[in-house]
């Protein structure tokens, strides 16, 4: 629109300054500089309105090269559009058109002086050519070098997701030969002294259903950590909270005294956020069972709009000025927290103990 603007006022200054011009020229030079506008869009239909209008125009008036500046627009936007024979025919039109209406009344030295404008204008049209074309091959450059960075990145990633793939189905492999056999031979053994000891009839230790319990837990989710390791989607099919009366009944059978308590209603999770929540629950009562001594332990699980609250707390060992040292399992309950953008708070109770508590962001359905 500027270049229209700029070009249209051009030319009806000099226009408005030569005595014979009339309402038709002005006409012209009005309809040739609004064609402008789409030299982007349509530059073959501005290259023929401005050279009919402006050939019209340069006939009946004779105002010199200025009448060719929209022309030269419009075959640079034409070159740049690849099309060769319009911009050749659009300027040997013009220029033999203005030769012509030159020539039919012009005395020696007019002659000499049309020739020379011809020649500048000749000279304008090819250099207006020239940096369409150049202009074209350089955008042509620009995309295939982005089509190549782009195919570039698609090939990194492809990589990168095959290797994450290989990963994941060596560390399957380590998993299932190094962890199964030994937590199946636990298994086994457990069920055998439980076995033997209903047999005699003796009343079996709640130690050992706690070890047989809870290895048959272990062999159940790494059979689903296995799955999700050798899914290429890699969709958790692993516990959730679905599963968390079964994880407090195992660390009370452990000797650990816990309640539950859940607050709001209740909803579906997204996988990540389920199996979030139940691992969380799940350190921190492994946490309390080992480190916290005599103690009691009480889950909350809150269902509040936007998000999930997770909190375990205990009345343990721990004093208010207690520091917390982060090994593996808060580590790894931090990662987990933190990738599904919530915030985690792990730190000693005011009155004594320990309380974990984490806040996991949840989508509700729109």
């Amino acid at each position: 629109m500027t270049l229209a603007a700029g070009v249209g006022a051009l030319l009806t200054a000099g226009a408005l300054s030569a005595p014979d011009t009339r309402p038709l020229d002005h006409l012209a030079i009005a309809v040739a500089s609004l064609a402008l506008v789409a030299w982007r869009r349509a530059p073959a239909t501005v290259l023929v309105v401005t050279t009919a209008c402006m050939l019209f125009f340069a006939i009946r008036t004779n105002p010199g090269p200025p009448a060719a500046f929209p022309v030269l627009v419009a075959i640079y936007a034409t070159a740049r559009a690849g099309h060769r024979v319009p911009t050749v025919v659009a300027a040997a039109a013009f220029l033999g058109g203005a030769v012509l209406a030159g020539l039919a009344g012009a005395t020696e030295r007019p002659v000499q002086d049309l020739m020379d404008r011809t020649v500048l204008l000749l000279g304008w049209f090819l250099a207006a050519a020239v940096a369409g074309t150049v202009s074209r091959h350089r955008l042509a450059f620009v995309h295939q070098a982005e089509q190549r960075a782009a195919e570039a990145e698609r090939t990194r990633e492809e990589t990168a997701l095959r290797r994450a793939g290989e990963e994941r189905l060596r560390i399957a492999r380590e998993l299932h030969d190094s962890l199964t056999h030994s937590i199946s031979v636990i298994k086994v053994q457990a069920g055998v002294a439980v076995h033997l000891a209903r047999k005699r009839g003796e009343e079996v230790p709640g130690a050992l259903l706690a070890i047989e319990e809870a290895s048959g837990e272990a062999m159940r989710e790494l059979r689903a950590t296995l799955e999700v390791l050798r899914d290429d989607a890699g969709a958790s099919r692993g516990s959730g909270l679905d599963r968390l009366g079964d994880l407090v009944d195992r660390a009370r059978s452990a000797g650990l005294p816990a309640t539950v308590t859940i607050t709001g209603e209740p909803r579906p999770l997204p996988a990540a956020v389920d199996g979030a929540a139940y691992r969380i629950v799940q350190e921190a009562l492994t946490n309390i069972t080992r480190h916290a001594g005599r103690a009691s332990a009480s889950v909350r699980i809150g269902y509040a709009p936007g998000e999930l609250i997770v909190q375990v707390d205990d009345d343990g060992d721990a004093g208010p000025d207690a520091c917390a040292v982060p090994g593996i399992g808060l580590t790894g309950m931090r990662e987990r927290v933190t990738a599904l953008g919530g915030r985690l708070r792990a730190a000693p109770r005011p009155g004594g103990g320990f309380t974990v508590r984490a806040e996991l962001p949840v989508k509700d359905p729109s």
